[in-house]
């Protein structure tokens, strides 16, 4: 297959309800444009929600890393530019590139790690055994993706709690879990004007543990990792039941745009 028929690229508008009171869009709505163009170029070569769905399969994300040189504003048409570099047996390896649709300005790079399970058993599922693996024609190995690989978000079990959140129906998604986006939208909501008007984020890593559902309420813990960066532990909560971790996340800050 030719490189470019690998590489899938799409279009989505800024949109000024999107963005925040710098006119720069939201991170999580910027996360979910990287998720909606792995969709689609998912569903467009046969292995996507769609097909995916009827044989009682699906794909939930496993890592995303956003890294950003700055946020674009509002009415900017973005191009998100998206490609399959690795498959495994139960895991895919995916990368992508946001810039401007009319200029090419390059605004930053993405790199994801998904898995396939069973949606009944909620198991991983052998990726290479559906359609006899050819999943693996769409790999591309020569497009470059200049950012580090996601993170593990590794931190100590010690950790200051900074908050929580109950989660409700608009946090749930068509796998009937809480949005992969969610998390970040959460922790980024707990921090105080003050800091979103002196910090900007300049690198975004997320490593998911256990899906987590409508009603489970979810507790913060942050620990300073190194210079400007803050990890946190996400545990989820349902009743009575012990805590469990549901998600890491860390945040690394860059000074702000001008």
């Amino acid at each position: 297959m030719e490189r470019h028929n690998k590489i899938g690229r799409y279009e989505f508008l800024v949109e000024p309800f999107h963005c925040d009171f710098s006119n720069r869009i939201f991170m999580g709505h910027l996360g979910n444009h990287l998720l909606n163009a792995a969709d689609f170029h998912s569903n467009e070569r046969g292995f996507g929600m769609h097909f995916l769905n009827g044989i009682r399969k699906t794909w939930v994300l496993s890592r995303l890393a956003i890294e950003v040189n700055e946020m674009p504003v509002a009415y900017t048409r973005l191009s998100v530019e998206t490609w399959v570099d690795s498959v495994m047996r139960f895991f895919t390896q995916r990368n992508f590139k946001i810039s401007d649709h009319e200029t090419g300005k390059i605004y930053g790079y993405g790199r994801s790690v998904w898995a396939m399970i069973d949606t009944e058993t909620r198991q991983p599922a052998d990726i290479l055994a559906i359609k006899e693996g050819s999943i693996a024609e769409y790999v591309d190995k020569e497009t470059i993706c200049p950012i580090a690989a996601s993170s593990r978000v590794r931190m100590s079990d010690e950790g200051q709690w900074a908050g929580k959140v109950e989660t409700h129906y608009s946090d749930v998604d068509v796998n009937g879990h809480i949005n992969s986006v969610k998390y970040v939208e959460h922790l980024l909501d707990l921090m105080p004007e003050a800091w979103h008007r002196t910090h900007c984020i300049g690198r975004i890593d997320v490593a998911y543990v256990a899906e987590s559902h409508f009603g489970d309420v979810l507790n913060y813990y942050c620990e300073t990792t190194g210079e400007g960066k803050t990890a946190y532990r996400i545990m989820k909560q349902r009743g009575e039941e012990p805590p469990l971790e549901a998600c890491r996340v860390e945040i690394t800050t860059v000074k702000p745009h001008l």
